[in-house]
């Protein structure tokens, strides 16, 4: 999925002063390690989110279905476990960039290390169904991206997965399922219907259709904000990550 709208880049309210603190990367970093229960918390949050990235990263880097997934379970044992954040750098605080560099120091360390029983002794501590992993993997063209770019074009796609889950989930709790399967198309660029059919079909007017789409995407737009700030340290990051992002996919 692709954004085409661009989400504006101006600050706006949010996220600004307590509010951003309060975001799940900067209260790790806050924590001095993340050895706080919340920020421990949010780190594992974190990591339930962006674990597949990794995964994909590891693959490409030549590994063998079984031994990324044995890594992968692996490195987030450890990441949840130990304060490797101390070595997270705040001037450069992005938790994709760290979470990176984390994986690359990780598996230079593990390289003649035991295999997988020893490695991972069995710990699962970040819940990903490991056939639906490769499945997602298996998409990937078979091009030369580096394992950087597959890391990165990844984690936009997560990314903007848990955007549109959100937004789904506002909606249906709103009763607005039907509106949403409409339109949500229109948000990656693509094309749905016309805002008279769907007028047609869901008992609306043409004007409310065409209302309801701009405020579905300025929402999206927000929520695309909210959930960038939530891996960033700062608020002056939001915009550059998201123009970063956008440009991986």
């Amino acid at each position: 999925m692709a954004i085409h709208e661009y989400p504006s880049d101006k600050p706006g309210p949010s996220p600004r002063g307590e509010r951003f603190a309060t975001t799940r990367w900067t209260m790790v970093l806050c924590a001095g390690g993340g050895q706080s229960p919340e920020s421990r918390a949010a780190l594992a949050v974190l990591c339930e989110s962006y674990w597949f990235p990794l995964y994909a990263f590891v693959r490409r880097a030549g590994h063998s279905v079984d031994d990324a997934q044995d890594l992968t379970q692996e490195f987030f044992a450890r990441l949840l476990a130990q304060p490797l954040l101390e070595r997270a750098d705040r001037e450069k605080g992005k938790f994709r960039t760290f979470l990176l560099a984390a994986m690359k120091h990780f598996l230079a360390d593990q390289w003649d290390r035991a295999r997988a029983q020893k490695r991972g002794g069995g710990r699962a501590v970040v819940s990903f169904d490991a056939m639906d992993a490769e499945a997602r993997y298996r998409l990937e063209p078979a091009d030369d991206l580096t394992p950087e770019r597959i890391f990165e074009r990844q984690w936009a796609l997560a990314l903007l997965e848990h955007v549109l889950s959100r937004l789904e989930s506002e909606m249906a709790s709103d009763g607005r399922s039907p509106l949403f399967d409409a339109l949500k198309d229109t948000l990656g660029g693509g094309r749905s219907a016309t805002h008279a059919a769907i007028a047609a079909e869901l008992g609306m007017t043409e004007g409310a259709v065409k209302v309801a789409a701009h405020r579905l995407r300025r929402r999206y737009r927000t929520l695309l904000r909210e959930e960038i700030a939530q891996t960033v340290a700062g608020p002056d990051e939001v915009g550059d990550e998201i123009r970063y992002l956008l440009s991986c996919l």
